[in-house]
């Protein structure tokens, strides 16, 4: 028996199609998150652990020259993981700085670029898109439930808001699987009317699910990610279409907002709350709006490489104004009454500014660049494939403008950014 026998057999046990792996991962980003490691802010999920067997597979597949790297990915990746090195290294505090620049290298490199690596034509993009898809109705649903028999997070003084199986300590988690869901299936259901007699009913009826466990959730910035990501698609598909669609969403609002009742009316009241966010915004809203300027303050200080990874929260109440509350509130009937500390700025790109500086910022803003550029020199309008990563990539920069990474979602969202990253830079075939 040669010295490459047991390595020959674990690439014979490995699946035909390894994509079916990352479905996995998907699925297990479900699993409600255990107890915290690695420091604050840092938690070690079902759907991490199974993200991180996709990367040993993805690399074993590739030294064993199973799948080939695309020539597109080190430019686009190489400047975010020399960027992630840089500002580790030049951190305030080094120590802490160790598992930040492990979290950022799994989430924006190791994980997108093992998906663009094991998605190797349509029918993989097919089986990881319906993953998503399968994981935000079931959310969805469980959603809907915990809303409608008061399970939910609590907002104002009722457990209305639908959680998911993520619950209160990752209230806005839910929303952010749903929205992932919603955007696949609209990509699709655009291509519905030409594959079958029931492809449009149940497109219908999964986007009817979402969008009630989306508006349960109550979470206005999701809202407006989704807006914008949904709007843009149906334009670039077709402006008459957009015009049809929209006329008959703003038609059934105006029935909802007539007739709602208990959760109902709570989604009137956030969605009207909104509005008032600019000139009487409500105390998180005002935590947001301090954690920026803090963030800012931050990297004035520091414009270079910043403070290191996960140094957010040690410098926050240096640079915070008076205003800032001490943390957020959340509640359900599971987990109880927690508060929890505003470990970071709510803003991805402020967070890479004021933790790793111009340097870092750099890095992702070249990866994000080149997803772009990759989607628009690759664009097919009519290809619910190349719709789907448009509008999830449009829900993501626009959702990083004040959200940042976090909880369950991490994984989740690196595998979203992996497929995004399959239509624009990988092999996929066009």
């Amino acid at each position: 028996m040669t010295a490459h026998a047991p390595a020959l057999r674990l690439a014979g046990s490995l699946p035909r199609r390894p994509s079916w792996l990352i479905a996995a991962a998907v699925a297990a980003v479900g699993i409600p998150p255990g107890a915290e490691a690695f420091g604050p802010g840092v938690q070690v999920t079902m759907g991490d652990v199974a993200s991180g067997a996709l990367v040993l597979v993805a690399a074993f597949l590739l030294v064993t020259g199973r799948v080939q790297m695309p020539r597109r990915a080190l430019p686009a990746f190489g400047p975010l993981i020399a960027a992630l090195g840089v500002s580790t290294v030049l951190s305030t505090d080094i120590e802490s700085s160790v598992a930040g620049f492990v979290r950022d290298l799994q989430i924006f490199v190791l994980v997108p670029l093992s998906v663009v690596l094991l998605v190797r034509e349509r029918r993989d993009l097919a089986i990881v898109c319906s993953s998503v898809l399968g994981l935000g109705l079931v959310e969805a649903g469980y959603g809907i439930w915990q809303a409608v028999t008061g399970n939910g997070a609590s907002m104002g003084g009722q457990n209305i808001r639908a959680v998911g199986t993520f619950g209160s300590l990752d209230v806005m988690a839910m929303s952010i699987v749903a929205g992932f869901a919603f955007l696949v299936l609209t990509a699709f259901a655009l291509s519905a009317p030409g594959r079958g007699v029931f492809a449009v009913p149940a497109a219908l009826t999964g986007l009817v699910v979402l969008a009630a466990a989306l508006a349960l959730a109550l979470s206005r910035g999701t809202w407006i990610a989704l807006g914008t990501a949904a709007v843009l698609t149906l334009v670039i598909f077709d402006r008459w279409t957009a015009v049809k669609v929209l006329a008959c969403c703003g038609a059934l609002l105006l029935v909802f907002a007539g007739v709602a009742g208990g959760g109902g009316q709570a989604v009137v009241e956030r969605s009207k709350s909104m509005v008032s966010t600019i000139g009487h915004p409500d105390q998180s809203v005002h935590d947001r709006y301090a954690l920026w300027a803090a963030a800012v303050r931050i990297w004035e200080d520091h414009p270079v490489a910043g403070v290191g990874v996960k140094n957010f929260p040690a410098y926050r109440d240096t640079y915070a104004t008076i205003e800032l509350s001490s943390g957020s509130e959340t509640a359900d009937p599971v987990n109880g009454y927690v508060r929890q500390p505003l470990l970071s700025p709510h803003n991805e790109y402020l967070l890479f500014l004021s933790e790793q500086g111009v340097v870092g910022f750099a890095g992702l803003a070249t990866l994000l660049a080149m997803i772009v550029a990759g989607l628009w020199t690759r664009r097919r309008v009519r290809d619910p494939f190349w719709l789907a990563a448009v509008a999830l990539t449009v829900f993501l920069l626009v959702n990083f403008l004040y959200a940042d990474m976090g909880g369950p979602t991490c994984a989740l969202t690196a595998i979203v950014l992996g497929i995004t990253a399959s239509r624009a830079l990988g092999e996929v075939e066009r």
